[in-house]
């Protein structure tokens, strides 16, 4: 196993640390802080770079990028369930619940959701409250709010 590289990338809501090896990425977590922006990418984070930034400049709604993030079982199937809500659209804690066959488990879910360690890749922000609010989200709610207004424009301005 190869050991893990990073790189540091400018986002429009932050900057990105990707980390990450031939295995896939491990990780993408957004900054509060400043950090000098990588020049030299490594080749295994490249991908992953030109992916976020065709996102963030509206040419992409999907990622292709293979992904290695570290976490329990049942942390791996949540993040799983993820992938499967689509750009542009939004879940909620307890419809992600039910499709893992557990409504109850609407707090375990959550807190897996809240320990996604792949920012935008699995699409965490996609999940809101079943009342609509933007809960907690690791990022920072304006963040949450500022990638659902970019995947859905024209819908989201009536929701808050």
């Amino acid at each position: 196993m190869e050991s893990n590289q990073t790189t540091y990338y400018k986002t429009p809501i932050g900057i990105a640390k990707i980390t990450g090896n031939e295995d896939g990425i491990s990780s993408v977590s957004v900054l509060d802080t400043e950090v000098e922006i990588s020049k030299n990418i490594p080749d295994c984070l490249k991908n992953c770079v030109q992916q976020l930034d065709e996102y963030f400049n509206g040419n992409r709604t999907k990622f292709t990028v293979k992904l290695n993030p570290k976490g329990t079982d049942f942390q791996q199937k949540v993040w799983a369930e993820l992938l499967n809500v689509p750009f542009g659209k939004t879940s909620t804690y307890l419809a992600q619940s039910k499709s893992l066959g557990n409504a109850k488990a609407i707090r375990a879910v959550a807190s897996a959701n809240g320990k996604n360690p792949v920012w935008i890749l699995i699409p965490c922000h996609r999940i809101i409250g079943s009342d609509g609010s933007l809960t907690g989200y690791a990022g920072g709610l304006w963040r949450k709010k500022w990638l659902l207004q970019h995947e859905n424009p024209s819908q989201q301005q009536s929701l808050f």
